[in-house]
């Protein structure tokens, strides 16, 4: 139940965003930048994002060679180059909102493990590094055999690592913590634990219900942006939103760690990296698709001892470590990995299905996204 005043000054906006993440903090960012004196608010359901941008892995990448050479089953050479562009500019754009400080960016390189299975790749990677010469304007892809023994891996497992100087790694925690800093100096309002139950479009504004921890609420917003990834599907069956859950688990320090960087291997399914002198490894969804698409988090046994088998033969050879954490995220997916950014109606849009790239492209789509909103 609200109060008069609640009513008349606290749940009204001229835009309401659903979604407290990446894409719904750079949609709000770039609305209040053009629109200074517009009343935004960022609803959000859970005390942190509900999705992934805060349960992420921390990659600051754009596609590994075996993951590009996949996705070209999908999306032509065109639509490759751009969706690598969008991807590249929001990674970009990021870095620059936020500073590279505040968001604990280090610039280690990505690298893709490369064996037998994915050996077939290797003959597309001149044509790769051809194709985004007109991005990064040299070569983005090189092999590197010996890193195999400079990272202590397993080199019985390994044919050779691809290594690519452009990507990096981020404190994901230290990014969202930074977005929401951004949005709240700016004068935008971020209620979290305040999750949507339904909307209904009027003539003047839109109606949205909501459910707090200690009451029902009715909000009224003159345009509303759905940015909530995978959970967007609930209320637009229609649309090709998949949902793709990740386990992410995390080592305690592990003595003499060798390597640095953002490693991907098994065409992107698989990745790991150093938080200092932790092992960051997730991914696997692969393995177990039928169980893995769904919102609903959670640890699936199989992936995770298929990780840990990974981390014991193939990462960390002879080395003792134990696990000190382990969580999941949800990613969203269709039939390509080009996000859907649309509008739905005269004062509804969307900046949904990131593909797992989120970090990369969520600050590209929630520009993009205001650009479609304020048209």
């Amino acid at each position: 139940m609200l109060s008069f005043w609640e009513r008349e000054s606290l749940s009204k906006y001229d835009y309401v965003i659903i979604g407290g993440g990446i894409v719904g903090c750079s949609t709000a960012y770039h609305l209040k930048k053009k629109n200074p004196k517009a009343e935004i608010a960022i609803m959000e359901r859970g005390a942190f994002p509900s999705g992934a941008s805060s349960k992420n892995a921390g990659f600051a990448c754009f596609g590994s060679l075996t993951e590009l050479v996949d996705d070209s089953k999908a999306l032509s050479e065109s639509e490759q180059l751009a969706l690598v562009e969008k991807r590249w500019k929001g990674l970009l754009a990021m870095r620059k909102i936020l500073g590279d400080q505040n968001i604990g960016f280090e610039a280690n390189g990505g690298f893709e493990v490369i064996r037998k299975a994915e050996l077939p790749a290797l003959e597309y990677l001149d044509n790769y590094n051809q194709l985004l010469k007109s991005i990064f304007k040299k070569d983005v892809f090189s092999l590197n055999p010996n890193l195999s023994t400079e990272f202590g891996f397993n080199t019985d497992e390994i044919e050779t690592i691809i290594s690519n100087p452009f990507e990096g790694q981020i404190d994901t925690g230290k990014m969202i913590k930074s977005w929401w800093n951004i949005c709240s100096e700016m004068g935008i309002k971020i209620m979290t634990s305040c999750e949507l139950m339904e909307f209904e479009e009027k003539d003047e504004f839109v109606d949205l219900h909501c459910h707090t921890t200690n009451q029902d609420i009715k909000i009224q917003a003159k345009n509303l942006a759905i940015c909530t990834n995978a959970f967007a599907h609930k209320w637009f069956q229609e649309e090709d939103i998949n949902p793709g859950r990740g386990l992410v688990l995390i080592t305690q320090p592990v003595d003499n760690l060798k390597f640095k960087g953002v490693f991907h291997y098994e065409e992107g399914y698989f990745y790991f990296r150093n938080v200092g002198n932790r092992v960051l490894i997730g991914g696997g969804r692969n393995l177990d698709k039928a169980i893995e698409d769904t919102t609903h988090f959670g640890i699936n046994p199989k992936i995770r001892s298929a990780i840990l088998n990974d981390l014991r033969k193939l990462i960390l050879p002879n080395q003792d470590f134990s696990i000190d954490m382990e969580w999941s995220g949800i990613m969203a997916f269709g039939k390509t990995k080009s996000p859907i950014i649309k509008k739905v109606s005269d004062k509804i849009a969307m900046g949904v299905r990131l593909g797992g790239m989120g970090i990369a492209i969520g600050t590209q789509v929630g520009q993009e996204l205001e650009e479609l909103i304020t048209e």
